[in-house]
């Protein structure tokens, strides 16, 4: 029984010392896409949105493109070459960006496809962004001091004043609505834009209600699951909107 054992430890350690026969360029080049499709599938199962794939997928293809092999053989000093000669002078954020796709896919690689790449190429695959190479963006602290309430109401004081003598009423009277909207009621510019007359509820409540059909985690699902937002405060001055809350 102890010979059969070791008999089958010995195949098995043999087994995993056999290395597969290197794949031809058509073998590989079916390998890359299906792994591509897999990386676009996996980030849009972590609820990405179609736009932030798509830019991934884009500046994975720019890399690519450049490289002109498979983005796994790339090495630390390609990337230097990359990011410190070709992308040199473009833009801080394009930079950051195609970085961080090419981190992303590389942890994607060794997560689901480190074996099999090794299999098929013999190389242990390694993300060529390291601590030396990796772009950085030097942000200097910024302290900003929100207005008073005086200073706000001083503000829409005077805004107020000039609706009666304005060369465009309509337009200037949306801005100033939209602004008060977003000081006394804290909703967003996207959910403000995308008001109409008809989401106004002045029949609902002391002072009435808003319907925000579109807020920030809508992504365009229907009015009905996203018609409520904030509450406004205790003091809001008589007239004021007021958000329905989920518990109202």
């Amino acid at each position: 029984m102890i010979s059969g054992i070791r008999t089958s430890i010995s195949l098995l350690r043999r087994n995993l010392r056999e290395v597969r026969a290197a794949a031809g360029p058509e073998e590989l080049a079916e390998f890359e896409t299906d792994v591509l499709a897999g990386f676009v599938l996996a980030r849009a199962a972590a609820g990405l949105v179609d736009a932030t794939i798509s830019s991934d997928v884009m500046h994975l293809e720019q890399v690519r493109a450049w490289l002109g092999r498979p983005l796994w053989d790339m090495e630390p000093a390609d990337a230097d070459v990359y990011f410190g000669k070709v992308l040199r002078a473009a833009a801080k954020g394009t930079r950051l960006a195609r970085a961080q796709a090419l981190k992303t896919y590389f942890l994607f690689l060794e997560l689901r496809h480190r074996v099999e790449i090794h299999q098929l190429t013999g190389r242990v695959v390694h993300c060529p962004i390291d601590e030396m190479n990796r772009p950085r963006v030097q942000r200097d602290a910024a302290l900003r001091i929100p207005p008073s309430a005086e200073q706000v109401g001083r503000l829409f004081a005077g805004w107020r004043a000039e609706l009666a003598t304005c060369r465009k009423f309509a337009p200037t009277t949306r801005n100033y609505a939209a602004c008060r909207l977003m000081a006394d009621v804290g909703l967003r510019v996207n959910e403000v834009r995308n008001l109409d007359l008809a989401d106004v509820k002045w029949d609902l409540g002391r002072f009435g209600k808003l319907h925000v059909r579109v807020d920030k985690g809508s992504r365009g699902s229907s009015a009905e699951q996203h018609d409520t937002c904030r509450r406004t405060g205790s003091g809001a001055e008589p007239g004021t909107p007021h958000v329905q809350d989920p518990g109202e």
